[in-house]
């Protein structure tokens, strides 16, 4: 098992394919990011992240979520999917890894039966607004349509569907109610995403609009029951009563949830982070080419991860543009 100097164990893997998107939205990608913001030499190849899935699995990683950029941009995501999915095959494996997936929803269709076969049963979207002039001003493109259909054609093929919505003040803030309107009549899954800080994205402290905010906006509406938490969830979970769906808070910001985190992040030039606002990096990519044994990496890397946060700021000290947080833009993580 991979557990951390706080006795966290850690069995979930984020994979970053790509570091490139086909949507601009600012939260995740500066507008100086250029379009590729390193050499193809500099990128994992197909069979190196499954040679590196493949290790963390040996050391008790159970799921593995492929996130981007835009993971489906990627020329190989075919092959990487399909590569992946042998780790998923309940008849090869005693104990098969559960594969997922987060992508912007506009190239689902082409993907949907690729995702069947590799035994890919959730599917999170990424969508911010429902208002089709607001989706082209916050993503820079035309594809707000495609993105609702995709999201119904995933729910008339019966995958567990998780709608990822940033909520920024004084920008779509006044959405959260509308939102929640979806999951009446759809077992849809919303998570209403507290905006974070990363390079290059403006944030600021006033564009936060917190846990509590959200949850008196929505009381204000409906009547609101929580829904019991499994282990390691991000989300704080509700539940409106008589609708088919639910929604969730993801409270970075305002109420953390690092005491019960067991995320690691792999990002797309092969880098490890044991946190998503961790300042250090750990190259497994260059070993790895070179023949290295590279678990002690790993576990070294894990060793490393701070109580909270990345050590960098806490939910009473958050971070200003004299002390911004140390860390890549979203796109380059992989989040």
């Amino acid at each position: 098992m991979l557990t951390d100097r706080f006795s966290r164990i850690h069995d979930y893997l984020r994979i970053s394919l790509t570091e490139t998107c086909n949507l601009r939205c600012s939260y995740c990608m500066p507008e100086e990011f250029p379009q590729t913001s390193f050499h193809q030499s500099k990128r994992m190849t197909a069979d190196e992240i499954k040679q590196l899935a493949e290790i963390f699995i040996e050391l008790g990683v159970k799921k593995i979520r492929l996130t981007g950029g835009e993971p489906l941009v990627r020329k190989d995501a075919r092959q990487i999917i399909q590569q992946l999915s042998g780790f998923t095959d309940y008849e090869k494996n005693h104990d098969p890894v559960r594969l997922a997936i987060t992508t912007n929803g506009i190239f689902v269709h082409d993907f949907i039966d690729d995702f069947k076969k590799a035994n890919i049963r959730s599917v999170n979207v990424s969508l911010d607004t429902l208002i089709p002039e607001r989706f082209e001003k916050i993503t820079k493109r035309d594809y707000f349509h495609r993105v609702v259909s995709n999201i119904h054609l995933l729910l008339q093929n019966h995958f567990h569907v998780k709608v990822n919505v940033v909520v920024m003040n004084g920008v779509n803030d006044d959405e959260l109610v509308d939102f929640v309107q979806m999951t009446r009549d759809f077992p849809l899954h919303i998570r209403f995403i507290e905006f974070m800080p990363f390079d290059g994205n403006q944030w600021k402290k006033e564009k936060v609009f917190s846990y509590r905010e959200m949850l008196e906006r929505i009381g204000s509406f409906y009547e609101v029951v929580p829904i019991e938490n499994e282990k390691h969830d991000t989300a704080k979970k509700f539940k409106v009563l008589g609708f088919e769906g639910t929604f969730a808070v993801i409270s970075t910001m305002s109420a953390p949830f690092c005491s019960d985190c067991n995320r690691l992040r792999l990002t797309a030039d092969g880098k490890m982070k044991n946190c998503l606002f961790s300042k250090e990096e750990t190259d497994l990519l260059s070993p790895l080419r070179r023949g290295e044994d590279v678990k002690q990496l790993i576990i070294g890397c894990l060793q490393r991860k701070h109580a909270s946060l990345g050590g960098q700021f806490s939910p009473t000290d958050l971070p200003s543009e004299s002390h911004p947080v140390e860390n890549r833009s979203m796109i380059a993580i992989g989040g």
